[in-house]
């Protein structure tokens, strides 16, 4: 855990520690403003890792192109949530974002609903386990390793002998016979 104690500057004093390139004023940029930068990126991302990720970049962009910064034209704050708003825009519009949220994995996407509501997955009140029976022995036995044994793909198919490939089809083509019995 870091004891560091956290940094505060004024506006000013600030924004003349960044133009002297001082370590003290970098660190007190990231003290004072990370936590609301982080806030609004992570309105824009609506994911955690992604939102992180921007906030770096948004820093990185904020220290190298401090020399457009004008202060008669606004409050460094302002100018800054421009730089982390228009980052995490541009973000959510890319190519690779747009194809990572298409392609998200399922057990991912679980995962991060569990954390944000804290709960566990019960299967036996969605009745998941009975629908899951109906299935091929193939489907069946690679469902139950990854959804409610927790192996990842890799260990499935190693514990089932099968190319890895072989058992993301198979994995696919069983969450799409159970999306049947709930359309």
């Amino acid at each position: 855990m870091n004891n560091r104690k956290k940094i505060t500057l004024s506006e000013s004093e600030l924004i003349l520690g960044i133009r002297k390139r001082e370590k003290i004023a970098s660190e007190a940029l990231y003290d004072m403003y990370s936590a609301a930068l982080y806030g609004i990126i992570f309105r824009v991302v609506q994911h955690q890792e992604i939102a992180e990720d921007v906030l770096q970049e948004s820093f990185i962009k904020i220290w190298n192109s401090f020399d457009s910064f004008d202060p008669s034209k606004g409050r460094l704050f302002t100018w800054m949530v421009n730089i982390a708003r228009n980052l995490s825009i541009d973000k959510i519009r890319s190519k690779d974002y747009r194809n990572n949220s298409k392609n998200q994995d399922i057990e991912n996407t679980v995962n991060f609903i569990d954390e944000q509501q804290n709960t566990g997955l019960n299967t036996e009140v969605l009745g998941v386990k009975n629908l899951v029976e109906q299935l091929k022995p193939e489907h069946k036995s690679i469902l139950d390793l990854v959804y409610f044994r927790g192996y990842t793909h890799v260990e499935a198919a190693e514990e089932l002998g099968l190319p890895l490939g072989t058992v993301k089809t198979r994995l696919r083509t069983a969450i799409i016979t159970l999306r049947k019995f709930f359309n």
